[in-house]
Protein backbone atom coordinates (compact mmCIF):
# COMPACT_ATOMS: atom_id res chain seq x y z
CA UNK A 1 0.00 0.00 0.00
CA UNK A 2 1.35 3.71 -0.29
CA UNK A 3 2.86 5.80 2.87
CA UNK A 4 0.30 8.08 2.20
CA UNK A 5 2.14 10.30 5.35
CA UNK A 6 5.06 10.73 3.52
CA UNK A 7 3.62 11.56 0.22
CA UNK A 8 0.83 14.51 2.02
CA UNK A 9 4.36 15.84 3.60
CA UNK A 10 6.08 15.63 0.50
CA UNK A 11 3.59 18.09 -1.10
CA UNK A 12 2.31 20.01 1.73
CA UNK A 13 -1.59 18.60 1.74
CA UNK A 14 -2.93 18.88 5.40
CA UNK A 15 -4.99 15.37 5.68
CA UNK A 16 -6.11 13.03 3.12
CA UNK A 17 -8.15 9.36 2.93
CA UNK A 18 -7.13 6.82 0.21
CA UNK A 19 -9.10 4.02 -0.37
CA UNK A 20 -9.31 1.71 -3.11
CA UNK A 21 -12.43 -0.81 -4.10
CA UNK A 22 -10.96 -4.29 -5.65
CA UNK A 23 -12.91 -7.42 -6.54
CA UNK A 24 -15.43 -6.33 -4.33
CA UNK A 25 -13.50 -5.75 -1.41
CA UNK A 26 -13.11 -1.91 -0.08
CA UNK A 27 -9.48 -1.25 1.83
CA UNK A 28 -8.38 2.18 3.12
CA UNK A 29 -5.82 4.46 4.75
CA UNK A 30 -5.66 8.21 6.49
CA UNK A 31 -2.97 10.43 6.74
CA UNK A 32 -2.53 13.97 8.07
CA UNK A 33 -5.04 16.08 10.79
CA UNK A 34 -8.44 16.66 10.72
CA UNK A 35 -7.64 20.37 11.31
CA UNK A 36 -4.31 21.84 11.85
CA UNK A 37 -5.11 23.93 15.18
CA UNK A 38 -6.62 21.07 17.28
CA UNK A 39 -4.04 18.44 15.36
CA UNK A 40 -6.57 15.73 15.69
CA UNK A 41 -5.58 12.77 13.46
CA UNK A 42 -7.71 12.13 10.37
CA UNK A 43 -9.14 8.38 10.41
CA UNK A 44 -10.59 6.21 8.44
CA UNK A 45 -14.45 7.15 9.75
CA UNK A 46 -13.97 11.25 9.41
CA UNK A 47 -16.01 12.72 6.63
CA UNK A 48 -14.32 15.32 3.84
CA UNK A 49 -16.97 17.24 1.54
CA UNK A 50 -16.50 15.70 -1.69
CA UNK A 51 -17.70 18.67 -4.14
CA UNK A 52 -18.47 18.00 -7.44
CA UNK A 53 -18.47 14.29 -7.19
CA UNK A 54 -21.86 14.77 -5.66
CA UNK A 55 -23.00 14.98 -8.97
CA UNK A 56 -22.74 11.12 -10.00
CA UNK A 57 -25.27 10.91 -6.94
CA UNK A 58 -27.84 13.63 -8.04
CA UNK A 59 -27.25 11.85 -11.43
CA UNK A 60 -28.18 8.31 -10.08
CA UNK A 61 -31.25 9.69 -8.88
CA UNK A 62 -32.21 10.81 -12.38
CA UNK A 63 -31.38 7.62 -13.60
CA UNK A 64 -33.76 5.90 -11.07
CA UNK A 65 -36.39 8.09 -12.65
CA UNK A 66 -35.51 7.56 -16.07
CA UNK A 67 -35.95 3.69 -14.77
CA UNK A 68 -39.58 3.97 -13.70
CA UNK A 69 -40.62 5.42 -16.39
CA UNK A 70 -41.11 9.13 -14.38
CA UNK A 71 -38.64 11.35 -16.45
CA UNK A 72 -37.98 11.54 -20.04
CA UNK A 73 -34.52 12.88 -20.25
CA UNK A 74 -35.05 14.35 -24.32
CA UNK A 75 -38.16 16.24 -23.08
CA UNK A 76 -37.88 19.69 -22.10
CA UNK A 77 -37.41 20.49 -18.77
CA UNK A 78 -40.35 22.24 -18.39
CA UNK A 79 -42.34 19.34 -18.58
CA UNK A 80 -41.40 18.90 -14.92
CA UNK A 81 -40.33 22.32 -13.93
CA UNK A 82 -42.72 24.95 -15.83
CA UNK A 83 -41.13 28.11 -13.92
CA UNK A 84 -37.74 27.17 -15.30
CA UNK A 85 -36.64 30.45 -16.88
CA UNK A 86 -32.90 31.59 -18.36
CA UNK A 87 -32.63 35.45 -20.10
CA UNK A 88 -33.06 33.02 -23.45
CA UNK A 89 -36.17 32.41 -23.53
CA UNK A 90 -36.20 30.31 -26.69
CA UNK A 91 -33.07 27.95 -25.07
CA UNK A 92 -35.24 27.75 -21.48
CA UNK A 93 -38.41 26.31 -23.48
CA UNK A 94 -36.01 23.44 -25.46
CA UNK A 95 -33.37 22.76 -23.01
CA UNK A 96 -33.30 18.70 -21.66
CA UNK A 97 -32.19 16.68 -18.59
CA UNK A 98 -30.13 14.91 -21.15
CA UNK A 99 -28.43 18.21 -21.70
CA UNK A 100 -28.02 19.40 -17.89
CA UNK A 101 -26.46 16.00 -17.11
CA UNK A 102 -24.06 16.15 -19.86
CA UNK A 103 -23.56 19.53 -19.64
CA UNK A 104 -24.52 21.03 -22.73
CA UNK A 105 -27.70 22.82 -21.59
CA UNK A 106 -25.44 26.04 -22.27
CA UNK A 107 -26.23 28.62 -19.70
CA UNK A 108 -23.81 30.43 -17.23
CA UNK A 109 -23.13 27.44 -14.50
CA UNK A 110 -21.37 29.00 -11.99
CA UNK A 111 -24.46 31.02 -9.68
CA UNK A 112 -23.98 30.02 -6.45
CA UNK A 113 -27.31 32.17 -5.05
CA UNK A 114 -27.38 31.60 -1.23
CA UNK A 115 -31.25 30.91 -0.99
CA UNK A 116 -31.09 29.27 2.42
CA UNK A 117 -31.29 26.03 4.02
CA UNK A 118 -35.10 25.26 3.97
CA UNK A 119 -37.35 23.01 1.91
CA UNK A 120 -37.71 25.57 -0.33
CA UNK A 121 -34.07 26.15 -1.33
CA UNK A 122 -34.04 25.11 -4.93
CA UNK A 123 -37.54 26.83 -5.51
CA UNK A 124 -35.62 29.89 -4.83
CA UNK A 125 -33.08 29.09 -6.73
CA UNK A 126 -34.78 28.22 -9.80
CA UNK A 127 -36.41 31.18 -9.18
CA UNK A 128 -33.13 33.13 -8.91
CA UNK A 129 -31.93 31.68 -12.16
CA UNK A 130 -34.54 33.74 -14.18
CA UNK A 131 -31.99 36.17 -16.01
CA UNK A 132 -28.83 33.49 -16.21
CA UNK A 133 -27.20 34.48 -19.72
CA UNK A 134 -26.64 31.60 -22.24
CA UNK A 135 -23.18 31.61 -23.40
CA UNK A 136 -23.68 28.62 -26.11
CA UNK A 137 -26.97 27.29 -27.83
CA UNK A 138 -28.22 24.10 -26.51
CA UNK A 139 -26.62 21.35 -27.43
CA UNK A 140 -23.81 22.72 -29.79
CA UNK A 141 -21.11 22.31 -26.73
CA UNK A 142 -19.73 20.85 -23.61
CA UNK A 143 -19.79 23.55 -21.08
CA UNK A 144 -19.25 22.83 -17.66
CA UNK A 145 -22.21 24.00 -15.24
CA UNK A 146 -23.07 23.71 -11.97
CA UNK A 147 -26.27 25.47 -12.24
CA UNK A 148 -27.70 22.65 -14.46
CA UNK A 149 -27.42 19.87 -11.25
CA UNK A 150 -29.14 22.14 -9.25
CA UNK A 151 -32.27 22.29 -11.42
CA UNK A 152 -31.95 18.20 -11.61
CA UNK A 153 -32.33 18.17 -7.91
CA UNK A 154 -35.34 20.26 -8.64
CA UNK A 155 -36.77 17.69 -11.01
CA UNK A 156 -36.07 15.32 -8.53
CA UNK A 157 -37.70 16.93 -5.74
CA UNK A 158 -41.06 17.77 -7.88
CA UNK A 159 -40.96 13.80 -9.37
CA UNK A 160 -40.57 12.32 -5.47
CA UNK A 161 -42.52 15.10 -3.97
CA UNK A 162 -40.02 15.84 -1.21
CA UNK A 163 -36.85 17.92 -0.80
CA UNK A 164 -33.63 16.67 -2.69
CA UNK A 165 -31.59 15.80 0.21
CA UNK A 166 -34.70 13.76 2.13
CA UNK A 167 -34.45 11.60 -1.65
CA UNK A 168 -30.67 11.58 -1.68
CA UNK A 169 -30.74 10.02 2.17
CA UNK A 170 -33.98 7.53 1.73
CA UNK A 171 -33.23 6.48 -1.67
CA UNK A 172 -29.07 6.24 -1.53
CA UNK A 173 -27.49 6.80 1.91
CA UNK A 174 -29.81 4.67 3.81
CA UNK A 175 -30.08 2.40 1.18
CA UNK A 176 -26.28 1.69 1.92
CA UNK A 177 -26.20 2.14 5.30
CA UNK A 178 -24.00 5.09 4.84
CA UNK A 179 -23.20 7.60 7.74
CA UNK A 180 -22.80 10.75 4.96
CA UNK A 181 -24.13 14.20 6.09
CA UNK A 182 -26.25 15.92 2.92
CA UNK A 183 -26.31 18.63 5.37
CA UNK A 184 -24.33 21.33 7.01
CA UNK A 185 -25.62 20.96 10.48
CA UNK A 186 -25.22 17.18 10.20
CA UNK A 187 -21.29 17.75 10.37
CA UNK A 188 -21.84 18.00 14.00
CA UNK A 189 -22.82 14.57 14.37
CA UNK A 190 -19.12 13.46 12.83
CA UNK A 191 -15.55 13.42 13.35
CA UNK A 192 -15.37 15.98 10.44
CA UNK A 193 -12.53 17.46 8.51
CA UNK A 194 -11.95 20.83 8.32
CA UNK A 195 -10.82 22.54 4.93
CA UNK A 196 -7.75 24.83 4.89
CA UNK A 197 -7.14 27.62 2.49
CA UNK A 198 -4.63 30.42 1.68
CA UNK A 199 -1.03 30.07 0.92
CA UNK A 200 -0.81 29.31 5.17
CA UNK A 201 -3.38 26.72 4.93
CA UNK A 202 -5.58 28.39 7.39
CA UNK A 203 -8.86 26.48 8.66
CA UNK A 204 -11.87 28.26 7.14
CA UNK A 205 -15.57 28.23 8.12
CA UNK A 206 -17.03 29.44 5.05
CA UNK A 207 -19.92 27.54 3.62
CA UNK A 208 -20.90 27.61 0.42
CA UNK A 209 -24.78 27.88 -0.35
CA UNK A 210 -26.75 24.46 0.35
CA UNK A 211 -28.66 25.83 -2.28
CA UNK A 212 -26.16 24.23 -4.85
CA UNK A 213 -26.15 20.95 -2.63
CA UNK A 214 -27.62 18.74 -6.00
CA UNK A 215 -23.76 20.24 -7.69
CA UNK A 216 -21.56 19.14 -4.68
CA UNK A 217 -21.77 22.08 -2.44
CA UNK A 218 -22.63 20.31 0.67
CA UNK A 219 -22.42 16.28 0.74
CA UNK A 220 -19.80 14.84 2.66
CA UNK A 221 -18.33 11.28 3.84
CA UNK A 222 -15.45 9.46 4.39
CA UNK A 223 -13.73 7.65 0.99
CA UNK A 224 -14.46 3.82 2.10
CA UNK A 225 -17.96 5.40 2.12
CA UNK A 226 -17.91 7.33 -1.04
CA UNK A 227 -16.70 3.47 -2.49
CA UNK A 228 -19.65 1.39 -1.20
CA UNK A 229 -21.54 3.79 -3.55
CA UNK A 230 -19.57 3.01 -6.42
CA UNK A 231 -19.94 -0.50 -5.88
CA UNK A 232 -23.07 -0.50 -5.93
CA UNK A 233 -23.02 1.09 -9.41
CA UNK A 234 -20.66 -1.82 -10.38
CA UNK A 235 -23.02 -4.43 -8.45
CA UNK A 236 -26.05 -3.59 -10.59
CA UNK A 237 -26.82 -2.94 -14.48
CA UNK A 238 -29.36 -0.49 -13.54
CA UNK A 239 -27.24 2.37 -14.21
CA UNK A 240 -25.03 1.27 -17.23
CA UNK A 241 -26.61 4.19 -19.43
CA UNK A 242 -24.96 6.87 -17.63
CA UNK A 243 -21.51 5.44 -18.60
CA UNK A 244 -22.49 5.88 -22.20
CA UNK A 245 -20.83 8.61 -24.06
CA UNK A 246 -23.06 11.88 -24.17
CA UNK A 247 -20.22 14.19 -25.91
CA UNK A 248 -16.78 14.74 -26.67
CA UNK A 249 -15.54 16.96 -24.73
CA UNK A 250 -12.98 19.58 -26.31
CA UNK A 251 -9.27 18.66 -25.78
CA UNK A 252 -7.75 20.00 -23.31
CA UNK A 253 -5.04 18.04 -23.40
CA UNK A 254 -6.38 14.53 -22.10
CA UNK A 255 -9.27 13.61 -24.62
CA UNK A 256 -12.28 12.70 -22.33
CA UNK A 257 -15.91 12.36 -23.06
CA UNK A 258 -19.32 12.83 -20.97
CA UNK A 259 -21.82 10.70 -19.46
CA UNK A 260 -24.43 10.87 -17.80
CA UNK A 261 -23.26 12.88 -14.78
CA UNK A 262 -19.95 10.66 -15.37
CA UNK A 263 -16.50 11.75 -16.52
CA UNK A 264 -15.36 9.04 -19.19
CA UNK A 265 -11.76 8.42 -20.34
CA UNK A 266 -9.99 6.10 -22.20
CA UNK A 267 -7.09 4.42 -20.80
CA UNK A 268 -4.11 2.34 -23.35
CA UNK A 269 -5.75 -1.04 -24.97
CA UNK A 270 -9.14 0.61 -25.47
CA UNK A 271 -10.24 0.32 -21.88
CA UNK A 272 -12.65 2.84 -20.22
CA UNK A 273 -12.54 4.62 -17.13
CA UNK A 274 -15.02 6.57 -15.24
CA UNK A 275 -14.47 9.11 -13.05
CA UNK A 276 -15.19 12.76 -11.55
CA UNK A 277 -13.22 15.29 -9.43
CA UNK A 278 -14.40 17.64 -6.68
CA UNK A 279 -14.11 20.72 -4.59
CA UNK A 280 -15.42 23.43 -2.33
CA UNK A 281 -13.52 26.12 -0.23
CA UNK A 282 -10.45 23.92 1.41
CA UNK A 283 -11.32 20.46 0.20
CA UNK A 284 -9.91 18.38 -3.10
CA UNK A 285 -11.71 14.98 -4.09
CA UNK A 286 -10.65 12.64 -6.59
CA UNK A 287 -12.79 9.64 -8.23
CA UNK A 288 -11.46 6.95 -10.44
CA UNK A 289 -13.44 3.78 -11.69
CA UNK A 290 -12.35 1.16 -14.00
CA UNK A 291 -15.72 -0.95 -14.40
CA UNK A 292 -14.06 -4.20 -16.57
CA UNK A 293 -11.47 -4.38 -13.77
CA UNK A 294 -13.59 -4.18 -10.50
CA UNK A 295 -11.67 -1.51 -9.63
CA UNK A 296 -11.64 2.03 -8.17
CA UNK A 297 -10.14 4.66 -6.31
CA UNK A 298 -10.96 7.77 -4.10
CA UNK A 299 -9.06 10.40 -2.74
CA UNK A 300 -9.95 12.77 -0.40
CA UNK A 301 -8.15 15.78 1.23
CA UNK A 302 -8.83 19.16 2.89
CA UNK A 303 -5.56 21.46 1.79
CA UNK A 304 -2.69 22.02 0.24
CA UNK A 305 -1.88 21.40 -3.40
CA UNK A 306 -3.12 17.92 -3.24
CA UNK A 307 -2.90 17.07 -8.01
CA UNK A 308 0.53 15.26 -7.46
CA UNK A 309 -0.43 13.15 -4.02
CA UNK A 310 -3.55 12.00 -6.48
CA UNK A 311 -1.39 11.49 -9.40
CA UNK A 312 1.06 9.18 -7.29
CA UNK A 313 -2.23 7.36 -5.74
CA UNK A 314 -4.02 6.74 -8.97
CA UNK A 315 -0.46 5.67 -10.95
CA UNK A 316 0.45 3.25 -8.29
CA UNK A 317 -2.80 1.24 -7.45
CA UNK A 318 -3.82 1.58 -11.10
CA UNK A 319 -0.49 0.42 -12.25
CA UNK A 320 -0.34 -2.69 -9.78
CA UNK A 321 -4.01 -3.88 -9.71
CA UNK A 322 -4.97 -2.97 -13.72
CA UNK A 323 -2.00 -2.80 -15.29
CA UNK A 324 -3.06 0.45 -16.85
CA UNK A 325 -0.23 3.68 -17.12
CA UNK A 326 -2.32 7.37 -17.03
CA UNK A 327 -1.56 9.54 -20.07
CA UNK A 328 0.80 11.90 -19.75
CA UNK A 329 0.63 15.79 -19.21
CA UNK A 330 0.79 17.84 -22.14
CA UNK A 331 3.67 20.03 -22.34
CA UNK A 332 4.33 22.82 -24.80
CA UNK A 333 5.76 21.42 -27.98
CA UNK A 334 9.27 22.13 -28.82
CA UNK A 335 8.42 23.99 -31.80
CA UNK A 336 5.51 25.90 -30.94
CA UNK A 337 2.30 25.56 -33.29
CA UNK A 338 2.49 29.27 -35.00
CA UNK A 339 -0.64 31.31 -33.44
CA UNK A 340 -3.20 33.03 -35.91
CA UNK A 341 -3.02 36.15 -33.36
CA UNK A 342 -5.65 38.29 -35.25
CA UNK A 343 -7.65 35.78 -34.87
CA UNK A 344 -7.36 34.85 -31.38
CA UNK A 345 -6.84 38.26 -30.04
CA UNK A 346 -9.45 40.26 -28.23
CA UNK A 347 -11.57 40.16 -25.21
CA UNK A 348 -13.56 37.93 -23.72
CA UNK A 349 -16.30 37.54 -21.29
CA UNK A 350 -15.79 34.97 -18.34
CA UNK A 351 -17.54 34.70 -15.11
CA UNK A 352 -17.37 37.48 -13.33
CA UNK A 353 -13.93 38.70 -15.34
CA UNK A 354 -13.38 40.39 -18.81
CA UNK A 355 -9.97 37.84 -20.74
CA UNK A 356 -7.90 39.92 -22.62
CA UNK A 357 -5.81 38.38 -25.57
CA UNK A 358 -3.04 40.14 -26.72
CA UNK A 359 0.11 39.54 -28.82
CA UNK A 360 3.82 39.12 -27.58
CA UNK A 361 6.74 39.95 -29.38
CA UNK A 362 8.08 36.53 -29.44
CA UNK A 363 4.85 34.83 -31.28
CA UNK A 364 3.24 33.89 -27.62
CA UNK A 365 0.02 35.34 -26.66
CA UNK A 366 -0.67 37.13 -23.01
CA UNK A 367 -3.89 36.11 -21.16
CA UNK A 368 -4.97 38.80 -18.65
CA UNK A 369 -7.44 37.48 -16.36
CA UNK A 370 -9.23 40.99 -14.84
CA UNK A 371 -11.87 39.66 -12.69
CA UNK A 372 -14.64 42.09 -10.91
CA UNK A 373 -13.08 42.26 -7.92
CA UNK A 374 -9.48 41.36 -6.93
CA UNK A 375 -6.29 41.24 -8.69
CA UNK A 376 -5.58 40.71 -13.01
CA UNK A 377 -3.69 37.45 -13.30
CA UNK A 378 -1.48 37.02 -16.00
CA UNK A 379 -0.27 34.13 -18.05
CA UNK A 380 1.59 33.60 -21.55
CA UNK A 381 0.21 30.93 -23.79
CA UNK A 382 2.52 29.50 -26.93
CA UNK A 383 0.16 27.01 -29.64
CA UNK A 384 -0.15 23.79 -28.96
CA UNK A 385 -2.58 22.53 -31.84
CA UNK A 386 -3.92 24.39 -34.48
CA UNK A 387 -6.71 24.55 -32.46
CA UNK A 388 -4.86 25.16 -28.77
CA UNK A 389 -3.04 27.07 -26.70
CA UNK A 390 -0.80 26.12 -23.61
CA UNK A 391 0.64 27.56 -21.01
CA UNK A 392 4.38 28.27 -20.93
CA UNK A 393 4.34 27.71 -17.36
CA UNK A 394 3.09 25.55 -15.26
CA UNK A 395 0.66 26.35 -12.18
CA UNK A 396 -0.68 23.66 -10.19
CA UNK A 397 1.53 21.06 -11.04
CA UNK A 398 0.47 21.43 -15.05
CA UNK A 399 0.01 22.99 -18.03
CA UNK A 400 -3.27 24.35 -18.56
CA UNK A 401 -4.43 24.33 -22.15
CA UNK A 402 -7.00 26.65 -23.49
CA UNK A 403 -9.21 25.28 -26.75
CA UNK A 404 -10.43 27.28 -29.64
CA UNK A 405 -13.93 26.94 -30.32
CA UNK A 406 -16.54 28.21 -32.89
CA UNK A 407 -15.66 31.12 -35.52
CA UNK A 408 -17.40 34.52 -35.86
CA UNK A 409 -18.92 36.67 -38.56
CA UNK A 410 -14.82 37.54 -39.49
CA UNK A 411 -13.68 34.03 -38.76
CA UNK A 412 -12.05 35.12 -35.11
CA UNK A 413 -12.20 32.67 -32.46
CA UNK A 414 -15.84 32.90 -30.65
CA UNK A 415 -14.94 30.72 -27.33
CA UNK A 416 -11.98 30.39 -25.23
CA UNK A 417 -12.73 26.79 -23.92
CA UNK A 418 -10.98 25.70 -20.58
CA UNK A 419 -13.78 23.46 -19.15
CA UNK A 420 -16.02 26.55 -18.69
CA UNK A 421 -15.93 29.12 -21.89
CA UNK A 422 -14.75 33.23 -22.02
CA UNK A 423 -17.06 34.40 -24.69
CA UNK A 424 -15.98 36.84 -27.37
CA UNK A 425 -17.41 40.51 -26.61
Amino acid sequence: MIDLQELIDEHGVVGAQVAVLHNGEIVDIAAGVLNNVTREPVTSDAIFQIGSITKIWTATLVQELVNEGLLDLDRPVRDVVPEFRLADEQAARVITPRQLLSHTAGFEGDLYHDTGNGDDMLVKYIERMADTAQTTPPGALYVYCNAGYVVLGRIVEVLRGKPFNTVLRERLIERLGLPAATRHTEYDGHTCASGHVGAELKPTEEKTPEGDSPAGSVLAMSARDLLAFVRMHLDTTEFDAMRETQVVLPDLGYGGRQGLGWMLHEYDGGITGLGHTGQTPGFQSSLRVVPERGLAIAVLTNGGAPAPVMRAVHEKVLGELANISLPTRPEPPAVPVPVDVEKVAGVYRAVRADVHVTATEHGTVQVRAVPDAGEDVVEEYTGFRDDALIAVEKEGGHHSVVVLCGRDEQDRVKWLHYGRVAVRV
